[in-house]
Formats: structure tokens, C-alpha cells, sequence
């Protein structure tokens, strides 16, 4: 759960109630719920109330479980049309997904993960983790890295501290300090690489997409398998990976887009 929900009062808490029903990916009884939280029984009890009288969340009384509720939907879909970089984003991204014949990721930072916003498969497609809407960590996939090496100094720092440093793989970068090595290779190379770092076998070249003035709006990479091409092939795709975030960038500006703090 965020760290920093206890400074945000009653709405920080509800936030991580329906959190913690997310994270279930299915529905969960109060009882699976009442073992994770970190508030009394009565006090989540009554988070799940007003929750559900909200419409933020469904109670099925039947099987005693919660889920997300369709007031989300609604809220989800107005925040991917007006806050998402997807829906200007298509058009760029197909254009790169039928030039290079890879996959192409869009994503976005939500509180030092990744977010997945769009995502178009190769023309094999390749079985992997990210899917639009997946949340994934920031330190050990490509467009996670490109954000972090252009954001400001204090954001990665939250970013780091919400960081598992998980060791996926023997190439996952498993320590602050490793990794804040690579972020510096980043900025002067300006495109990161995922070298098998989250998943055996799937490697990427990433970049990020900044406005004029340098703040991170999302990442975009190209991403395949070694069973396919080579990274070295995947670099050579840079400068395409980097035009298509440079025309995704200037028309978000064009639209207004809001910069992400």
C-alpha cells in the first residue's frame, strides 16, 4: 500500500481499501481483507460500507465478497481519454508497431510503477506480462527505466523507495545503487534497454516521451525476444522508437496535455 496514505486522512485510507480489493484480482471476502489491512475491523467495515454505497464498489451478499464497482468503469475510462497518453498515442504507435514489426508498449509512471497504457503486438505475438492496464516495477523494464533517468531528482527518489528490487532474473539490476548507475548511462545515451531484466527471454529498447521543458509525459519502447532478434537489432531501431515519442510529445502539447507531477 502507499506509504504515504496515513498523511491523507480518510481519503488516503479509502484509497487503499479499494487498493487492497484491486490487488486481489478477484472477489475477496472482508475476512482476506481484514488480514492485510492495517485498520480495526470496525474501521474497514466501514470503509467498505460507504465504498459500496458509492459505487466504487460491488457487495455480492450471497458469497460475502467485494469487488470493484462499475462507478470505476466510468471513472476509468474518463481518466484514460482525458489524462492517458492512449488516445492521441494510436496512430503513432501503430505506425511503429507495422515499421518495426515488433511490439510496441506505451506507458506512463502511476506512483514510481509503470502503467501500461496501450500496447500493440508484433505480428507474432510474444507471451509476456505487460497488457494495457497491467502496473508493472519501474526498475527492472525498459520504459520504467527511461522515465526514471528524466525525471527530477526528488521524484525518483519516491520512485526508488517504492521500488522491491526483486530479482527476476540474473540480469535484474537487484540494488539502488546499480540501478542509479544505469539511469545515468540513460540520460547520456538517451534510451534505455531491458536485457532480460523482468522476464527470460524478452528484451526492449525504450525511450522516453518529454515536453519541451524535459518533464517525463510517458515511455515508449520496441520490445521482442532473443529467440527472435538481438538487442543490437533493437537499437538500431532507436531513432524511429525516439521520432514516434518526439510526435506523441508535441501533440500532447498541442492538446494541453497535463503534465504529470
Amino acid at each position: 500500500m502507499p506509504t504515504e496514505s496515513h498523511a491523507d486522512g480518510t481519503v488516503g485510507k479509502a484509497l487503499d481499501v479499494l487498493d487492497l480489493v484491486a490487488a486481489a484480482g478477484r472477489p475477496v471476502r472482508f475476512s482476506d481483507l481484514l488480514a492485510q489491512a492495517r485498520f480495526p475491523k470496525a474501521t474497514l467495515y466501514r470503509f467498505l460500507q460507504t465504498l459500496t454505497h458509492q459505487g466504487m464498489l460491488s457487495h455480492d451478499p450471497d458469497r460475502g465478497t467485494y469487488a470493484l464497482g462499475v462507478r470505476l468503469v466510468r471513472l476509468a475510462h474518463t481518466a484514460w481519454a482525458q489524462s492517458s497518453l492512449a488516445p492521441l498515442a494510436r496512430p503513432h504507435i501503430d505506425a511503429l508497431a507495422t515499421l518495426t514489426a515488433e511490439t510496441v508498449h506505451l506507458a506512463q509512471m502511476d506512483l514510481g510503477q509503470v502503467l501500461y497504457v496501450d500496447k500493440r503486438n508484433a505480428a507474432k505475438p510474444v507471451d509476456m506480462f505487460s497488457q494495457a492496464g497491467k502496473v508493472g516495477p519501474a526498475y527492472c523494464t525498459g520504459v520504467g527505466k527511461a522515465m526514471l533517468a528524466f525525471m527530477p531528482d526528488d521524484e525518483v527518489a519516491r520512485a526508488m523507495d517504492r521500488q522491491s528490487f526483486h530479482r527476476f532474473t540474473r540480469h535484474t539490476l537487484d540494488t539502488p545503487a546499480a540501478l542509479r548507475a544505469e539511469l545515468v548511462a540513460i540520460r547520456a545515451r538517451g534510451y534505455a534497454f531491458d536485457r532480460e531484466e523482468h522476464e527470460p527471454g524478452i528484451i526492449c529498447v525504450a525511450v522516453p516521451i518529454l515536453t519541451r521543458g524535459g518533464r517525463v509525459l510517458g515511455a515508449l519502447s520496441v520490445t521482442s525476444t532473443t529467440a527472435r532478434t538481438t538487442l543490437e537489432a533493437l537499437e538500431a531501431r532507436a531513432d524511429d522508437i525516439r521520432q514516434t515519442a518526439a510526435r506523441i510529445a508535441a501533440e500532447s502539447e498541442s492538446w494541453r496535455f497535463p503534465e504529470q507531477g
